[in-house]
C-alpha cells in the first residue's frame, strides 16, 4: 500500500516543507524571528499532542529506554537551532535562496549517514548528492 512507503512520506515531507518557506517567510515578516519560531513550535506541539492522543499512539514516560530520550533530545535541540536559524535567514533573505541552502542538509546528512552510521551510498548516489549541493549553491547565486 501507497501509504505504508518511505517515499510517499518523504514526498509528503518535501511538498509540506516548500509550504513551510513560503508561508514562513510571509509569517515573520512583522515578527521578531524568534518569536515566529516559538509560535510555530506551539502550533507543532499542539497539533502532535492532538495526534497522539486521537490515534492511541500515547506511550508512558517511563516505559521509554533512557538512550532514547538521550537522543530524542539532542535532536529536539538540534531542530530548534535549525528552526531558529531558519526563520532569521527567512528574515534576511529571499525564500528561492534560503530554502535551497536550508536543503544542504541533505548532503549532511549523507556524510553523516556515512561517517557514523555507515550507510554505504553507490558511485551514483555520491553524484546525485554532489549535484544537490551544486545545485543549491547556483539558486542561492545572486547572478
Amino acid at each position: 500500500m501507497v501509504v505504508e512507503s518511505w517515499q510517499f512520506w518523504a514526498v509528503l515531507s518535501a511538498a509540506f516543507a516548500a509550504l513551510t518557506a513560503v508561508l514562513a517567510k510571509v509569517g515573520v515578516a512583522a515578527v521578531n524571528p524568534d518569536l515566529a519560531t516559538l509560535i510555530r513550535t506551539v502550533v507543532v506541539l499542539c497539533l502532535l499532542a492532538i495526534l497522539v492522543v486521537a490515534t492511541g499512539q500515547w506511550q508512558a514516560p517511563r516505559t521509554i529506554p533512557a538512550r532514547t530520550y538521550v537522543f530524542l533530545i539532542l535532536s529536539g535541540l538540534a531542530t530548534g537551532a535549525s528552526w531558529l536559524c531558519y526563520f532569521r535567514a527567512l528574515k534576511l533573505g529571499d525564500a528561492s535562496r534560503v530554502a535551497p541552502i536550508d536543503k544542504l542538509s541533505v548532503v549532511m546528512v549523507a556524510i553523516i549517514a556515512a561517517v557514523f552510521l555507515g550507510e554505504r551510498l553507490s558511485a551514483t548516489n555520491w553524484l546525485g548528492v554532489a549535484m544537490i549541493a551544486g545545485g543549491a549553491v547556483l539558486v542561492a547565486l545572486r547572478i
